[in-house]
């Protein structure tokens, strides 16, 4: 039987691992530059780059709802733009995040100097590489087990974030924040730009979504947090930071935070902070591996990269997509030119966030009737345009190495999707659906409407418990031999017409009109009706039974009818519901039971017995 990922993960966990790979260099290392740049005025540069990250995030929360599968930005580029945009933002997404990963762990390197000067070059690498094979084995080990020491170490990090702030407060001395910026306005802006990068793993936890549970809800909810969360640490810590430390300090030092606390705390106050840092680092390369590695699983099991990355080990592990990026990340901490390649990640990463916007807007406009996200992104598509013009920007300002780079990336990634991938899949994707709906020529045959269907029942799958009590407290009418189809339509309509803003006359005829569509037979002699009617979260199931059968235009007679009422905003769970009524419909030997069962508490069992234990 083949493995499948499970949904193992909390919102805690989702909040931990977005944050995790957050807090790294971003707040250990780079205020000092940032600091030499702009002086006090950094603080604002800091809130500035946080406030850049917003129309990525509004879109991914957006795409993340509505497709909560492994795979994150690659998914949202294949089902929007095409397998070769999904190839390009999955090897993107893919490289970078372990570019990023393995550089957090060389960066220990300059904290483990601090406690211990006389460590080599050579030596501080191999204590990166130990922690990148400690983090291989946590991951292989299961997704449960990862998350929960990513939990556990992010909640310690936090708690000496907020000790170091709460203390450092009160040592503030309000003359170091004048003059508040000499370098200019200007300089804030540039600096924003630089510190921009440290915000890119908010959204990163979208790449475990397929092991998110309740993704409707505690993905974007997490991804929410943790932006606001790390936002208010960064600006908290960094105003602190400029308040206690000496300007010189501050300016030259590659580890200010650290300084930062022995100014307050002395001794101890240093050994907090850089095992603040410590953490930090081995969160990110923690997170940044769990999050990496389900790129490569996710195209797998698309077919753009080779079927063994979406192996699973029978701990439901991806192990081959865990270890060949491990394997990345170790040959980036041995043999690359970090300065290079740290600017190359970070233009990837742009690339990213560009495609992420791009991805929305597409899937908004081509109007696909089963893109039914849980979180509507506002602003929309003022947000994602203004995101996609501050990303280019940004990606001019990164230098012509890095753009050069990015280049050779995205030749690279079309080449291998031509010799690769080309011609061995067919797949629809929101720009056909475009194009279709602006010519009004046919182009699809609603492939990825029957996908995203699929993922919508997947996602708001509901228990069997749950249908088992909307069975049981339904009334099941029995039909008398001489009542018509007409009577039933009557009768139904009369029922729901006491709670909706929709005329019983029109929804009779709606009734009437399904009745005698074949495409409303899910079984012999058994039809599922779905009726859609105005106003808000109103859904109800009505069930008919006629032992003589009620004659329509069709064929043969029908001796079941169930009909669902619901509202727009009650759609998904209409489509649930529908599932498992179809699904027992559709049971072996269903029907003849149906006709025989003695009373309406018979007919409830069967359908409960019949419905299927997850959708």
């Amino acid at each position: 039987m083949a493995r499948k990922i499970k949904r193992q993960l909390g919102l805690l966990e989702v909040i931990c691992v977005s944050s995790g790979v957050m807090i790294s260099s971003g707040l250990f290392i780079l205020p000092a530059i940032a600091y030499a740049q702009t002086g006090p005025a950094m603080i604002l540069s800091y809130v500035i780059a946080s406030l850049m990250i917003i129309p990525t995030v509004l879109s991914k929360s957006e795409l993340v709802t509505a497709m909560p599968v492994t795979g994150g930005i690659y998914v949202f580029a294949d089902r929007s733009m095409g397998p070769l945009m999904g190839t390009i933002g999955g090897l993107t997404a893919w490289i970078s995040l372990a570019f990023k990963s393995a550089f957090s762990l060389l960066a220990m390197g300059i904290f483990v100097i601090l406690l211990k000067p006389d460590v080599t070059e050579i030596q501080m690498k191999i204590i990166s590489v130990a922690w990148c094979l400690l983090f291989t084995w946590l991951n292989i080990r299961g997704v449960k087990f990862s998350g929960r020491f990513q939990t556990i170490t992010v909640l310690i990090l936090a708690l000496i974030l907020i000790m170091y702030i709460v203390v450092g407060a009160f040592n503030i001395e309000a003359s170091r924040f004048t003059p508040f910026a000499p370098m200019g306005a200007n300089s804030i802006f540039m600096t924003a730009g630089l510190i921009f990068i440290a915000f890119s793993g908010t959204t990163k936890v979208t790449a475990i979504a397929g092991e998110v549970k309740n993704p409707g809800r505690n993905l974007p909810v997490g991804i929410f947090f943790s932006w606001g969360i790390v936002s208010l640490l960064y600006v908290a810590v960094v105003f602190v930071t400029v308040g206690i430390l000496n300007p010189n300090e501050l300016s030259t030092s590659f580890t200010p935070i650290s300084l930062g606390g022995e100014a307050i705390m002395g001794r101890f106050g240093i050994i907090l902070m850089t095992l603040g840092a410590l953490l930090a680092f081995i969160s990110t390369g923690n997170a940044g591996l769990l999050a990496a590695s389900r790129n490569p699983l996710a195209m797998s099991k698309d077919e753009l990269l080779p079927g063994v990355f979406s192996r699973l080990s029978n701990k439901n592990t991806p192990v081959v997509a865990i270890l060949c990026t491990s394997a990345i990340m170790i040959a980036v901490i041995l043999f690359l030119d970090i300065e290079t390649f740290v600017k190359t990640a970070s233009a990837l990463k742009l690339v990213l966030f560009i495609i992420a916007n791009v991805a929305l807007i597409f899937m908004r406009e081509a109007n696909i009737r089963h893109y039914r996200p849980k979180y509507i992104s506002p602003f929309y598509p003022w947000a994602q345009i203004i995101g996609i013009v501050c990303y280019v920007f940004l990606l001019f300002e990164m230098g012509t190495m890095p753009l050069f780079l990015v280049v050779v990336f995205i030749a690279s990634g079309t080449g291998w999707y031509f010799l690769y991938a080309h011609g061995r899949i067919k797949r629809e994707y929101a720009i056909l659906h475009l194009i279709e709906r602006l010519t009004g020529i046919r182009t699809t045959d609603q492939v990825l409407e029957e996908e995203l269907r699929e993922i919508l029942v997947e996602r708001d799958g509901t228990s069997r418990k749950w249908f088992s009590k909307l069975i049981r407290k339904t009334d099941i009418t029995e039909l008398q031999p001489d009542q018509t189809s007409e009577d039933l339509a009557r009768h139904a309509s009369n029922k729901i017409n006491e709670s909706t803003e929709t005329k019983q006359a029109e929804i009779e005829q709606i009734i009437s009109d399904k009745l005698n569509q074949d495409y409303s037979v899910v079984a012999e002699g058994l039809a599922c009706l779905s009726i859609p009617i105005k106003g808000n979260r109103k859904f109800e199931l009505m069930l008919y039974k006629s032992q003589a059968g009620i004659s329509t235009s069709l064929p043969k007679p029908l001796h079941g009818i169930f009909i669902i009422f619901y509202t727009k905003d009650e759609w998904n769970l209409h489509l649930h519901t529908l599932s498992r009524l179809i699904k027992a419909s559709q049971a072996r030997s269903f029907s003849e039971k149906w006709l025989d069962a003695s009373d309406s508490n018979v007919l409830k069992e069967l359908l409960i017995q019949h419905c299927g234990d997850k959708l």
